[in-house]
């Protein structure tokens, strides 16, 4: 038998569940292969601490996402300025290292200084920077940036900077002033320069809370493994036997494992399909007694002999994240095809636990560490990494699939890097913004979950 429906949305995530809202609950089915909603934006709570699937935190300037966050939480949301760190071989550096200078040890520093000021008065180069290494250099100077930049870029994308585009860089990455520079080596500057300052977070059930206000009404279907989809026939069948028909379609897996399943497909575009790659993350969760003793929210971690890459204290986006008086540390660790897990997750959590010991992050204060609890979770689908071959291959994937009535958007290649920028599109109507909005530009908010637009295919909408 073949259930019909007018939209069908493969995956209940963020995405999904904007799309469906912004459309109509009532016009929409979802199909979620997981035993839960909300994807990658899931909460998990055990032992009373909450655990999100990596550190997410709302940091759009959208009005309109603003406000809708608020209303779907009732307002029970904290605010505050991020306080972010670096960690690097036993020092520790405010965020961005490039204009905190002042923190880095001699002669480092000096070094940073003078290779940067003569990096600048270099002239004769007016052609945009071919790779996110060259990007780099030019930006901060070679010492710098094969010291703190390159060495993250390894750790967080898992490949070389010069084999990474520049497209997703906007203002992710500070590109600071002579003056910064200058100021920043010799002590704080007077004004924040990290892209993200003020965030919100629920006070109650983790960052999935602003899933659960969207989820509301939802016809989701779960445990629905989607096995293979006919563009033409506009038909879906799962691993369980059943099937869908609709009239129009959204994808939000990824398109890679999306063009995986369907049928009908050309080689070539199979092929380019192939070439879009993401991160796969390893997440390590330590249950504490008490908090840990630092101001930062999250924290980057230069020193490539060690497995943590990003480290954040959930604790501090919330208390009701954790039992009264009690602390969190959640580790974030990369691979992918280009640096490949090395198979054995239990090990890797003890190399972190130990990393923790050394940065001081634990302490006699938290008891001895093997008497501490911690968890290990895999998530498949981390970042898109953005290498230099991804645009020309998303392009093709995309442009095989207007023949089965994908409808395209001007800046579909482009990953979303302007957290500032309005929305030009009219908001009398949920119809009205529910390609702008709900498919487009909601990812504003949660670009520290690494989602992409990338990951999002749209059928017959618009």
């Amino acid at each position: 038998m073949t259930e019909h429906s007018e939209i069908l949305i493969i995956g209940a995530g963020l995405a999904g569940l904007s799309a469906s809202w912004h459309i109509s609950h009532e016009r929409c089915r979802l199909l979620e292969r997981n035993a839960h909603p909300h994807g990658h934006v899931a909460t998990r709570q055990e032992n009373g601490y909450t655990w999100d699937r990596g550190p997410h935190v709302s940091f759009t300037k959208h009005d309109y996402v603003r406000d809708l966050f608020a209303r779907i939480t009732d307002g029970a949301f904290e605010e505050f300025e991020a306080r972010v760190g670096n960690y690097f071989q036993g020092y520790w550096i405010d965020h961005p290292a490039q204009s905190n200078l002042y923190q880095v040890p001699q002669p480092l520093r000096d070094e940073c200084v003078a290779d940067f000021l003569a990096t600048r008065k270099e002239t004769g180069n007016d052609m945009p920077p071919v790779d996110y290494g060259e990007w780099l250099e030019r930006a901060f100077g070679p010492i710098f940036a094969s010291t703190f930049p390159a060495r993250y870029t390894r750790k967080y994308w898992t490949i070389e900077p010069k084999d990474l585009s520049t497209a997703w860089v906007g203002e992710r990455v500070f590109y600071p002033s002579v003056d910064d520079v200058l100021n920043g080596a010799k002590g704080p500057l007077s004004r924040a320069t990290h892209y993200v300052k003020l965030i919100r977070y629920p006070s109650q059930g983790g960052y999935g809370a602003y899933a659960a206000g969207l989820s509301e009404g939802a016809r989701i279907e779960t445990n629905k493994t989607v096995t293979s989809v006919d563009l033409a026939g506009k038909v879906v069948e799962c691993a369980d036997g059943s099937r869908y028909s609709c009239d129009r379609l959204i994808s939000t897996m990824p398109l890679r494992e999306f063009i995986r399943i369907c049928t009908g497909l050309d080689d070539d575009t199979r092929a380019a399909a192939e070439e879009l790659v993401s991160s796969q993350l390893l997440l390590v969760d330590v249950e504490l007694p008490c908090p840990v003793n630092r101001p930062e929210h999250w924290i980057y971690v230069y020193d490539e002999g060690k497995f943590s890459t990003r480290i954040h204290f959930p604790d501090k986006l919330s208390a009701g994240n954790v039992p009264y008086g009690g602390g969190s540390i959640q580790v974030e660790v990369y691979f992918s095809k280009f640096r490949p897990f090395p198979g054995d997750a239990r090990a890797v959590g003890y190399k972190v636990l130990g990393e923790l010991v050394e940065m001081g992050l634990l302490d006699s204060r938290h008891g001895p560490v093997d008497d501490l609890i911690w968890h290990i979770r895999w998530e498949e689908h981390a970042n898109v990494i953005f290498h230099k071959g991804r645009e020309a291959a998303l392009e093709r994937v995309l442009k095989s699939l207007t023949h089965y009535g994908l409808e395209r958007s001007c800046d579909d290649l482009a990953p979303s890097t302007d957290w500032a920028a309005e929305m030009n599109v009219g908001l009398g109507s949920r119809m009205q913004i529910e390609v702008a909005l709900g498919i487009q530009k909601l990812e504003a908010s949660f670009k520290l979950a690494g989602w992409d637009p990338d990951l999002l295919t749209q059928f017959g909408l618009g």
